[in-house]
């Protein structure tokens, strides 16, 4: 009778335990419930790198969210400007952002000088690097950027990455949009499509490489990457800090085997200062604890460290819920 009492008391036991973990789960289960939040992050357009890294980094969350409770959409927009206005407004919560155009935020310069800096912007992570990129049709006769004066060119939507960049160099020449025969505003979806139907002669783009929608045009119709040097771009890169130098490697693409010159700037996910800490602790924690899976979600992102994410060019401060995993995890001190 020993053994068999002894069995049914174990039995009693596990079943009680069992309850008692049951009930744990449960309130764990609920808890979670009860803070559960919606967090957005403003991208780019489908078809450029933006959208697919913001993408990535809701899937990580929504993957997880059982862990944290938070549930992550990825808005696609018109790119920089627009994110950065969207996140301090509240509109968004995250925004990935041309360093540059971050750095004109900040301090009411470029974009933002006619209504003013914006100073509760605060980086979350660096990403990867931007480079300006010029695509011109292969019987344009366009070889370097000078050769854009008088030709049909797409200068990018306002707001954009693109149109900024595209801008700050026409500054740096010295030119306007009288300087070409048209410029057109078309958005990323479109202006492959006038490209390669003989609508425009170039078109301007900031991205990583390598670039799908490069690869996507060069294959759709016969066209050339433009060099973008020249004293006015060495003065250009001296006065604007987060700017530099970039090559974008021959053979790369179909029908470029030789490289190209141009410039770049770095990328960094944004955030309102005034964010729970705890979201953004839980957006680091989770992209940085499952960061080979990051890596690969994008080939912009296959390059990328922890250190350089932490250390990167952002021009803004960290934000509070970033630097408590940076400091947990060793990455700072």
């Amino acid at each position: 009778m020993k053994p068999a009492r002894t069995i049914l008391w174990s039995l009693m036991l596990l079943v009680a335990m069992a309850g008692g973990m049951s009930k744990q789960a449960l309130a764990h289960s609920e808890a979670i419930k009860q803070k559960s939040r919606f967090v957005s992050i403003g991208t780019g357009g489908p078809t450029g790198v933006f959208y697919p890294v913001g993408s990535a980094i809701c899937r990580l969350i929504n993957q997880s969210r059982k862990l944290h409770g938070i549930r992550c959409t990825v808005e696609s927009t018109r790119g920089s400007v627009y994110n950065i206005n969207s996140v301090h407004s509240g509109a968004f919560d995250f925004g990935i952002v041309q360093s540059d155009i971050q750095s004109d935020a900040n301090n009411g310069t470029g974009t933002f000088a006619p209504t003013g800096r914006i100073d509760d912007m605060q980086a979350v992570f660096s990403l990867y690097v931007e480079t300006f990129t010029v695509l011109a049709r292969a019987d344009a006769g366009i070889i370097d950027f000078d050769d854009l004066k008088g030709k049909r060119v797409n200068i990018g939507n306002p707001g954009s990455g693109q149109r900024d960049t595209m801008e700050r160099v026409m500054a740096a020449k010295g030119w306007t949009l009288d300087d070409f025969a048209m410029a057109s505003e078309l958005n990323p979806t479109d202006q492959i499509k006038a490209l390669c139907q003989n609508r425009i002669d170039a078109t301007v783009y900031t991205v990583a490489h390598p670039s799908r929608a490069i690869a996507d045009a060069m294959k759709a119709c016969d066209t050339v990457l433009v060099d973008v040097d020249g004293p006015a771009i060495d003065r250009l890169l001296a006065d604007n800090p987060y700017f530099h130098a970039a090559r974008i490697p021959g053979g790369l693409y179909y029908g470029n085997p030789e490289p190209v010159d141009t410039i770049r700037a770095g990328a960094a996910l944004m955030v309102s200062s005034h964010t729970d800490p705890g979201i953004v602790y839980e957006l680091v924690k989770t992209v940085f604890e499952n960061f080979g899976k990051f890596k690969g979600q994008h080939p912009a992102l296959a390059e990328l460290s922890k250190d350089a994410m932490v250390n990167g060019d952002a021009p803004s401060p960290i934000h509070a819920g970033a630097i408590r995993y940076y400091r947990e995890a060793g990455l700072m001190h």
